[in-house]
């Protein structure tokens, strides 16, 4: 008995599960999903080759249905269907980049189902274990892209007392706690612990919980060395170096202790490098620190995200505090953020809201770490519905459904715009970022819209007088007039022009100089030169050269007596029982005020049948 042509049916079966696993790695097009039916349905053929014949079909028709035309069978949904859609619910996206299971629920239980374009392309090389140059703007995902690899790496063994296994260096107390909760949220199926070394916290509890041993070491700079000179902790079994946010921490001044720390690292390490702008500086760290990375960069740097409606308020200093409480009012504030460049700006804008009904609260990194842990964790909450803080909160705080962003001051550094702003409108969202500006802060918007390469939109504030920008930029004033001021120069420092200054022929005559030769003596020429009204305040003045000086004319006069004096003294000791006042010597001298000084021999009076009882020492 001989089997009709075709394949045999074993080699059929394996044939399949070959194609099923090629054809799943990506979605399958409509050709693909029929050529896969065809297949099944042969598979599922009895031992005899032929299908099993219906009522009322005849028998040349079996073969037909066993090899159906192309263009029948793409016309049979029942053959496709089915097939075509089972790939992507069998296909998670963050499935695809090779993460474990532990991960990949908690993923889904965040409801995150597709990775972000640096988070698909990070996620893969660190996997690997290459270096990676991260260049992203910010709320594109970039704490995800390297969280979830490290999970995913540390979860085969375990760390030793004070030795971490990896470091995570951010540049602010704020930053550090957002990352340590993603590493909760994204780890809670796995048994990795890890350490928050931060200012303001108890240095006693932080060793305790190192001596305990971490997998997850994140750190600011600054309390790292400290614990570490200190010997709190170990850097030799770092194998996963981190450093987040560069160019914020080449801003604080943090690059001496990032090298340093760095210097304490084992060579043999993989480094992720993370950056939303990439300057010269910082493409210099990435160098010295990073071995043949791979560069990532999602977008240009220092762009603004597309779902961010943007607006600028021009209005005089006075009314900036009016403008920003109707904007408020006029929008559909949910939460917001509000930022000013000032620490004192700060909180004098916090009691001004206060003060008008406004539920706000204050964040900058002169308050004490708990207070700012508190009122944070009251705006993530919805207790807080304004948040007035310094650009502390400007870097890579993730809050949850931040509807609008305001500048109460334009930032000094345009970069800071970018981050700012970007607070809101994250994961897709919308968000909406206004910038309140006075004339004299020109020249600072314009180096925001350069480096955006956009102009902001006015917006007009109702009841607020309309002002243009002023000629010159009053930032670099800080004068006793302030902002601004525009004092004109006083008369005497203003130089004459050159039409009023006389020319060289019109000069007055000077008096004729003597010629070299009869130059006159140095006295007689100083008293030519002395005006006539000093010369009769000199002869009127008693000429005093040969006279003995005051003081020492009353060194040598005797001491007057003054009864009236000493009772008052008298009076004074006996009235604070100091006892009767000191008489002195009287009539005897000392011998030591007979000595003879350095140099001299004062005469020694004594009698014909006295010897003296100091003789004077002969010279040498």
């Amino acid at each position: 008995m001989t089997s009709p042509p075709g394949l045999p049916i074993p080699g059929t079966r394996k044939l399949v599960g070959l194609l099923r696993r090629l054809f799943l790695r990506a979605p399958p097009s409509h050709e693909q999903a029929g050529f896969l039916s065809d297949i099944h349905h042969a598979e599922t053929l009895p031992a005899d080759g032929h299908p099993a014949p219906h009522e009322g079909d005849t028998a040349p028709a079996a073969p037909t249905a066993a090899a159906p035309a192309p263009g029948a069978e793409a016309s049979d949904p029942s053959a496709h269907s089915a097939p075509a859609e089972a790939p992507p619910a069998e296909e998670p996206g963050f499935a695809a980049l090779g993460l474990s299971d532990p991960i990949l629920k908690a993923l889904h239980d965040k409801g995150y189902l597709r990775p972000t374009p640096i988070q698909a392309q990070a996620i893969p090389a660190v996997l690997m274990g290459q270096d990676v140059l991260g260049t992203a703007q910010t709320g594109t995902g970039k704490t995800a892209s390297f969280t979830l690899p490290m999970l995913d790496i540390l979860q085969g063994s375990r760390s030793r007392a004070r030795m971490p296994r990896s470091l995570i260096l951010e540049p602010t107390r704020e930053l550090a706690l957002q990352v340590a909760e993603n590493f909760v949220q994204y780890g809670k199926h796995l048994k990795l612990n890890h350490a928050l070394l931060i200012g303001g916290e108890s240095m006693a509890d932080q060793k305790e919980v190192l001596t305990k041993g971490v997998d997850v070491l994140i750190a600011t700079p600054g309390r790292l060395i400290d614990l570490f000179e200190r010997g709190g902790l170990l850097l030799t079994d770092v194998r996963v170096l981190v450093i987040d946010e560069a160019d914020r921490m080449l801003d604080m001044g943090f690059i001496p202790d990032i090298e340093r720390i760095v210097s304490l690292l084992p060579r043999k390490r993989q480094t992720l490098f993370f950056s939303a702008t990439m300057a010269p500086e910082i493409r210099r760290l990435a160098d010295a620190f990073l071995s043949h990375p791979k560069e990532i960069t999602v977008a240009r740097p220092a762009t603004v995200a597309t779902t961010i409606t943007t607006g600028l308020v021009l209005v005089n200093e006075h009314d900036k505090r009016e403008a920003l409480r109707r904007l408020i009012r006029g929008q559909d504030v949910q939460n917001a953020l509000i930022f000013c460049n000032r620490k004192r700006d700060v909180d004098i804008l916090l009691k001004s809201l206060s003060r008008h009904g406004f539920s706000a609260g204050a964040l900058h990194g002169d308050l004490p770490q708990p207070v700012r842990f508190a009122t944070l964790e009251k705006f993530k909450a919805g207790e807080l519905q304004l948040l007035v803080c310094s650009d502390v909160a400007a870097r890579g705080i993730d809050i949850g459904g931040l509807s609008h962003v305001f500048n109460f001051d334009v930032p000094h550094h345009s970069e800071d715009y970018v981050h700012r702003i970007g607070r809101t409108g994250r994961a897709g969202r919308e968000g909406h970022a206004y910038t309140i500006a006075t004339p004299e802060d020109r020249l600072a918007v314009e180096a925001v819209e350069k480096l955006i390469a956009a102009p902001i939109p006015r917006v007009t504030v109702e009841g607020l007088d309309e002002v243009e920008w002023a000629e010159d930029d009053g930032r670099g004033r800080r004068g006793r007039g302030g902002r601004g001021d525009k004092r004109a120069p006083r008369d005497k420092d203003r130089k004459p022009a050159r039409g009023d200054r006389p020319e060289r022929g019109e000069r007055p005559e000077r008096g004729e100089r003597p010629e070299r030769g009869e130059r006159p003596e140095r006295g007689e020429r100083g008293e030519r030169a002395e005006a006539q009204p000093r010369r009769e305040r000199e002869e009127r003045r008693p000429e005093r050269r040969d006279e003995p000086r005051r003081d020492d004319q009353r060194r040598d006069e005797p001491r007057r007596e003054d009864p009236a004096r000493d009772e008052r003294r008298r009076d004074r000791f006996e009235r604070h029982d100091l006892g009767p006042s000191v008489r002195g010597f009287g009539g005897a001298v000392p011998a030591f005020m007979l000595l003879r000084r350095r140099g001299q021999h004062p005469p020694i009076e004594t009698g014909d049948d006295e010897t003296p009882d100091i003789l004077p020492h002969d010279e040498d």
